[in-house]
């Protein structure tokens, strides 16, 4: 092992830099910036490969010694001669993806290396003129790395493992185009201008943020960047105590991962509202229909059926399409039409439309979501559980991934794993407007299981937001514990706010509940004083 220290080195100093940018094939080496592109993508070298290449470059054709190589990338540093041969075979694997280019680089044996490539430009060169790169037919992030503000290298590797996570994450969401971590880390360790990485990497837009690591806490925050407006979305802090370092590590990816997607369908939404109906391709009438659904009105999720129906009129392939239309009659359902008639008229068309959705894309998990609650609608409990369990194992970040699992295995027998379910999705969402409907199921599980305290606890949570939802329930509980007195108040309150729902579902058994549920429901009524 022979280990040396370079600096000042004569054949390094005599040789200035005269060009900022110097063209091979189809590789263009940035010289200030320290990157390499093919085309306009950056690729993923490290500063001392680059230092290397940019030393031989300068010099193309004439031999380059082994002190000056090492000078250049590891300037003032102890450093064994081992470590040139390994960035120098780092250039040659990314100079061999065009025919000839491993060979670019000559090892001149005992003396150094030469750079024998096609070097055009060398002197006072220009860049190109800069183009970007066009926007993906669906939503675009990159994600940055983040700073490490710790000052101590070695915590390096637990900001990029974040980094690597996040990308991971948001990568399982079939409706948004990520950028690679190869590609991503290229902008490490440097001040990029998010504008100039849209343009690079072309995106709309961009995660970037901070890792300060120390004293057994960790601190991390993150923003959210419209890139082509410059407009800040979302911005977040995390301050943790550091125990379990790949625990936390989850943690925090799966609350930026679930925040991060429902930021962007929001501003996705936004944007499409921006533009004349006339002109939105496929994408946006989806997205124009989302924006109706989460009025959560009735008059609403009929006009985000109508943008449905429309996007699987231009293209009857599109997925999002068939599930959004099952999502809507699904709200429908559940929020605005309770009679009888529509259970079957719903679990007809909208159990159709999901299962076309899953049969066009079985890797999107919100089509499985949904699916997953069509076949709970329809009575099939196992199979919705399956769906269910899909969904989660595709998404496991997604807000309607885990609502579905949750719901599909409360209905279905396994109350105590839906309710954790659930609460997941609300610890991930603490301010969804379907909170209060979260939280009805809750109740509805506890009761089931015969956690009747807990159930009414939940149900007294729901009364402010569906008072005729929770009445009944909370009847059922207070019964169950022994309160007749209150429950005979609660009962007569839920038959008040809404005679006909509440004779409907004492006495016939939706086909969601499962006999022996809705057995348990009619006898805690029965206690209340219910005669029916």
């Amino acid at each position: 092992m022979v280990l040396k220290k370079f600096e000042n080195v004569p054949e390094l100093r005599s040789n200035a830099v005269v060009a900022t940018i110097r063209i091979f094939g189809p590789f263009r080496l940035d010289v200030e910036a320290e990157i390499l592109f093919r085309g306009a993508e950056p690729l993923p070298l490290g500063k001392r490969a680059v230092a290397l290449l940019r030393l031989l470059v300068e010099r193309p054709g004439a031999p380059v010694s082994k002190d000056a190589l090492i000078a250049a990338a590891w300037s003032g540093s102890v450093v064994e001669d081992s470590n040139l041969p390994v960035q120098i075979a780092a250039l040659r694997r990314v100079f061999g993806e065009v025919p000839g280019g491993e060979r670019w680089i000559e090892t001149l044996p005992r003396r150094g290396y030469r750079f024998v490539g096609p070097v055009v430009n060398q002197q006072n060169a220009a860049p190109p003129p800069e183009t970007a790169l066009a926007l993906p037919d669906k939503p675009s992030i990159a994600v940055l790395p983040f700073v490490n503000m710790s000052g101590d290298p070695e915590q390096e590797y637990f900001a990029d493992g974040i980094i690597e996570d996040i990308i991971t994450a948001l990568s399982r969401s079939r409706w948004l185009f990520v950028i690679a971590r190869n590609s991503s880390f290229t902008y490490k360790g440097r001040t990029a201008d998010v504008k100039q990485v849209a343009r690079e990497l072309g995106v709309r837009y961009v995660l970037e943020g901070s890792v300060r690591k120390g004293g057994g806490r960790v601190r991390i925050t993150a923003q959210l960047i419209d890139a082509l407006s410059g407009v800040h979305l979302w911005a977040d802090r995390y301050d943790r105590e550091v125990v379990d370092i790949f625990a936390l590590q989850d943690e925090i990816t799966g609350s930026v991962a679930a925040t991060i997607e429902p930021a962007l369908a929001h501003a996705e939404q936004q944007r499409v509202l921006r533009k004349p109906p006339e002109s939105l391709d496929v994408w946006e009438i989806y997205q124009r229909g989302l924006w109706h659904l989460y009025k959560y009105t009735a008059d609403e999720n009929q006009t985000a059926q109508s943008f449905f129906r429309r996007a699987m009129e231009i293209d009857p392939n599109f997925a999002p399409g068939h599930y959004g239309f099952a999502l809507a009659q699904h709200l429908d359902l559940w929020l605005y039409s309770p009679g009888p008639p529509p259970w079957t008229g719903v679990a007809g068309a909208g159990l159709q439309e999901a299962r076309m959705a899953v049969s066009l894309d079985d890797k999107d998990s919100m089509a499985h979501a949904v699916l997953s609650f069509m076949r709970q609608v329809s009575g099939d409990w196992e199979a919705a559980i399956v769906e269910g369990r899909i969904a989660i194992s595709l998404n496991p970040n997604s807000i309607w991934s885990m609502v579905a699992v949750g719901h599909a295995l409360g209905w279905g027998g396994h109350q105590k794993e839906g309710v954790d379910y659930l609460r997941r999705a609300m610890r991930a969402s603490p301010h969804d407007p379907l909170t209060w409907l979260c939280m009805f199921w809750i109740g509805i599980f506890h009761y089931f299981s015969g956690e009747y305290v807990a159930a009414v606890d939940s149900m007294r949570e729901v009364i402010p937001a569906r008072p005729a939802f929770a009445y009944r329930w909370l009847a059922a509980g207070l019964a169950k514990l022994g309160r007749i007195a209150e429950a005979k108040q609660a009962m007569e309150r839920s038959i008040a706010a809404s005679p006909t729902l509440f004779k409907m579902l004492a006495s016939q058994r939706p086909p969601w509940m499962r006999p022996e549920d809705h057995q348990h429901m009619v006898e805690g009524l029965r206690k209340a004083g219910w005669e029916g």
